[in-house]
C-alpha cells in the first residue's frame, strides 16, 4: 500500500497528541478534578470539621463554600457567606438592603432550611417602637383596611402573632359608631345569623353597643332584653335561625301559634316565671297528652298508682304541689301502707314507734299525720317503760330543762292523755329550803318578774305544793320588812297594793302601816291616821266615794244631816271641820252658823221649823209660838231673836 506523504508544515501524530492534551488539561482541571473531589466526598464525615451539614447545606456542592478547592480555613459563620461583597458570598443569598437593622447572628432568626419563615425574637424591643420595622418595607405593616388608629402596634397585637389582636382600647370610641370599624372588613361585623335588630318595634336600627356592653372585651355576653323593653314580637328573633336566640322546641305544647310571651314572663330565662295558661283547658282535658315526661313534666316513677284518673283529680293547674289526694275514693282502712311506704308516698319516719299496726290505728286524719293522731296507750301498763318510745327521736321525750327525775318513770307525773297538765308529787321530795333547785324558771316555774324581793326559800311563804297562791309572807325583820316600807312590795306588782277605792293618800308621805296595824289582813286593826292627810279637806274622802270598804272606809254624811250647804252663808265652801273638831267621833259638836243672818238662803226656819227631822237636837219652833204678822217672817227678822254668831263666839239664844 502506498503511503501518502505528509503535507509540508503539518504536525506529526505525536505532536498532535501533545496539542490535544494541552487543550484538554484546563478543562480537566475545571471539570474533571472537582468531579473527582465530589465523588470522593461521599465517604467523608463532615461533622469532624465542626460544621454540620444541615438543611440546604447538605445538598450544596462542596465548591460552593470551598473556593478553588481550598478546604482548610473555610469560614463557619453565616455572615461571611451571606453578606454581600464577601469572597465567600458569590452565588449565595445575602442579607437584603431592607433587612431589619440588627447585629444578631443570622441563626438567631433564620434556620438552615430556608431564609423565609424567620422567627424574630422581640425580647428587648422597646414598647411603642413596632413601626420602626413594621412599616411595610422592612417588615409587614398595617394593611390597607386596618382600623384607623395612631396607637402603637403593641397596644393590640402581640409579638407572638398578629392575630388574634386583642386589647384595643375602646375608651375613646363614641357610642353608636361601632360599625365604622366593625363592618366585616376592618373588624368583625355582624354574622349572617345575627338577630334582626331593626325588625323589633321600639328598637330601631340599634348600634352594636346597645347590646354588647361588657366593657368591649368581647362580643359576648350580649343582652338585648336588658337594653330594650321587649314585651312582644319574641318570635321575630326566637325562630331558631338567629343564634344564640333559640326557637320553640318540637313539642306538642309549642305546636300552636301562641306567642312566646303568653307563657314566658321573663326575658332572662325561659323557665323563670313561665306559666302555661291552663284557662282554656277543662276537666275533660287529658293532662297526660302534655304532661308525659317529655313535652312537660309527667308522673315520677314512684307516683301513686292512679289507674285512668286524670292529673286534675289531685293536682291543680297552678302547681304540682300541694296536691290533694282524695282518700274518700279509696278504701284505706288497714291499707294505708300500700301507698304510704316511703316511695310512693311518705311512710313511717326512721324514728317512728316500732309497731306493726296499720297507720289508721293512730292516725285519724287523711289530711295530716299529726292532726288527730293519738297513740292507743291502753295496751301499756304502769310498768311500761315510757322512755323506750318517749326518747326524743321515736316520740317526744324530756326537754333539756326537764326536772331531774332519776329513775322515775314518766307515768309518775304525766298521763297518757297528754304531757300537760302534769302533777308533780312533792311528797316524794324533801323540798324544805330546796324549792329553787327546780323552781328556777327553767326546770320549773320560778319567781315572777314582780315577785317580792327576797332571798328566803320558797317554802318560807308558800306552804302548799299544789298552788303558789296559798302563800303567807312573814313580815319580819329577817325578810327586810321595816316600818314605812310596805309599799316597796304592796304596789300591785310585787304584792297586793291599794285598791282604786282606797282613800286618797300620798304613798310618798303616808305609809301603809300608818293606818294598817295588822300584817295578816288589810281590814283588821285599821285606824285612820288623820295626821297624814292634814293638807286634804275632809270632804275629799268623806264624800261618799270611799264607802265600799265598810267600817274601814271613809264615812259620808247621813241623809238627815243639816243642809249646811244651802242654808248657811257660804255653806257650800264649809268643810266638815267647821263643826266637827275631832277625828275620833262625829258626835258632840256645836253648830257653826257662819254668821248667817237668815232671810233667803239662810233662813233659820229651814232647820228650826216645827216638824223638821234633821240630825241633832236644835230647838224647834213651839206650837204656842206667836204668829208673826202680817207676813211670814224668818226668826232673825222677827225682832225677837238675835242674829246668829260664829263658832267660838257666844251663841245667841232664842230669848
Amino acid at each position: 500500500m502506498n503511503r501518502v506523504p505528509p503535507r509540508p508544515g503539518a504536525p506529526s501524530r505525536p505532536g498532535l497528541m501533545k496539542l490535544l492534551m494541552l487543550i484538554l488539561l484546563p478543562l480537566w482541571l475545571l471539570i474533571g478534578q472537582p468531579a473527582q473531589a465530589q465523588t470522593g466526598a461521599k465517604g467523608f464525615d463532615h461533622t469532624r470539621t465542626g460544621f454540620i451539614l444541615s438543611g440546604v447545606h447538605a445538598s450544596e456542592r462542596c465548591e460552593s463554600c470551598h473556593i478553588n478547592g481550598v478546604f482548610k480555613g473555610t469560614p463557619r459563620d453565616c455572615t461571611t457567606c451571606h453578606s454581600s461583597g464577601g469572597r465567600q458570598s458569590r452565588g449565595n443569598t445575602v442579607k437584603s438592603s431592607n433587612h431589619l437593622p440588627t447585629t444578631a447572628p443570622c441563626e438567631t432568626c433564620h434556620s438552615t432550611q430556608s431564609f423565609s419563615g424567620a422567627r424574630f425574637s422581640h425580647a428587648g424591643v422597646a414598647r411603642g417602637t413596632c413601626m420602626t420595622c413594621h412599616n411595610g418595607r422592612t417588615a409587614p405593616g398595617k394593611s390597607v383596611n386596618h382600623i384607623v388608629t395612631a396607637a402603637s402596634c403593641d397596644s393590640c397585637h402581640r409579638s407572638s402573632a398578629w392575630l388574634p389582636a386583642a386589647g384595643f382600647d375602646h375608651a375613646g370610641v363614641t357610642a353608636g359608631t361601632c360599625t365604622s370599624c366593625h363592618n366585616g372588613a376592618r373588624a368583625t361585623g355582624r354574622s349572617a345569623v345575627h338577630v334582626p335588630n331593626t325588625a323589633v318595634s321600639g328598637i330601631g336600627n340599634a348600634s352594636c353597643d346597645s347590646c354588647h356592653k361588657s366593657g368591649f372585651k368581647s362580643w359576648l355576653p350580649a343582652r338585648v332584653h336588658s337594653s330594650f323593653s321587649v314585651i312582644a314580637q319574641c318570635a321575630t328573633c326566637h325562630t331558631g335561625r338567629f343564634a344564640p336566640a333559640v326557637g320553640k322546641p318540637a313539642t306538642p305544647i309549642h305546636a300552636t301559634a301562641t306567642t312566646c310571651e303568653n307563657c314566658h314572663k321573663s326575658t332572662a330565662s325561659w323557665t323563670a316565671g313561665t306559666r302555661v295558661d291552663h284557662s282554656t283547658f277543662t276537666a275533660a282535658t287529658n293532662c297526660a297528652s302534655c304532661h308525659n315526661g317529655s313535652t312537660a313534666t309527667g308522673k315520677t316513677p314512684i307516683h301513686i298508682p292512679t289507674g285512668t284518673a286524670s292529673c286534675v283529680a289531685c293536682h291543680t293547674t297552678t302547681g304540682w304541689v300541694p296536691s290533694s289526694w282524695n282518700h274518700s275514693q279509696v278504701l284505706v282502712t288497714g291499707q294505708c301502707a300500700s301507698c304510704h311506704n316511703g316511695s310512693m308516698a311518705s311512710g313511717k319516719s326512721a324514728g317512728h314507734i316500732v309497731t306493726t299496726a296499720s297507720c289508721d290505728t293512730c292516725h285519724k286524719s287523711t289530711t295530716s299525720w299529726t292532726a288527730g293522731t293519738r297513740v292507743d296507750h291502753s295496751t301499756f301498763n304502769v310498768a311500761t317503760n315510757c322512755a323506750s318510745c318517749h326518747n326524743g327521736s321515736t316520740a317526744t321525750g324530756k326537754t333539756a330543762t326537764h326536772i331531774p327525775t332519776g329513775t322515775a318513770n314518766c307515768i309518775a307525773c304525766h298521763t297518757t292523755s297528754g304531757w300537760v297538765p302534769s302533777s308533780w308529787n312533792h311528797s316524794q321530795v324533801i323540798v324544805t329550803g330546796q324549792c329553787a333547785s327546780c323552781h328556777n324558771g327553767s326546770l320549773a316555774s320560778g319567781k315572777s318578774a314582780g315577785h317580792v324581793a327576797t332571798t328566803a326559800s320558797c317554802d318560807s311563804c308558800h306552804r302548799g305544793t299544789t298552788s303558789w297562791a296559798s302563800a303567807t309572807f312573814a313580815h319580819s325583820a329577817a325578810n327586810a320588812v321595816g316600818t314605812g316600807t310596805c309599799d316597796s312590795c304592796h304596789n300591785n306588782v310585787g304584792a297586793k297594793g291599794k285598791p282604786a277605792t282606797h282613800v286618797p293618800v300620798s304613798s310618798g308621805v303616808a305609809k301603809c302601816d300608818s293606818c294598817h296595824r295588822s300584817q295578816t289582813s288589810f281590814a283588821a286593826a285599821v285606824t285612820m291616821n288623820h295626821s297624814v292627810v292634814t293638807t286634804t279637806t275632809c270632804k275629799t274622802c268623806h264624800s261618799g266615794a270611799y264607802v265600799s270598804q265598810g267600817t274601814v272606809g271613809a264615812l259620808t254624811k247621813p241623809g238627815n244631816h243639816i243642809p249646811e250647804g244651802i242654808q248657811l252663808l257660804n255653806g257650800s265652801t264649809l268643810d266638815c271641820n267647821a263643826c266637827h273638831t275631832g277625828t275620833a267621833v262625829w258626835t258632840s259638836v256645836r253648830m257653826n252658823h257662819n254668821n248667817s243672818l237668815g232671810n233667803g238662803a239662810g233662813w233659820c226656819k229651814a232647820c228650826h221649823q216645827s216638824g223638821t227631822a234633821f240630825l241633832g237636837n236644835m230647838e224647834k219652833k213651839s206650837l204656842t209660838h206667836e204668829r208673826s204678822s202680817p207676813l211670814p217672817t224668818d226668826c232673825s227678822q222677827s225682832g225677837c231673836h238675835r242674829p246668829l254668831g260664829n263658832k267660838g263666839a257666844a251663841y245667841s239664844k232664842w230669848d
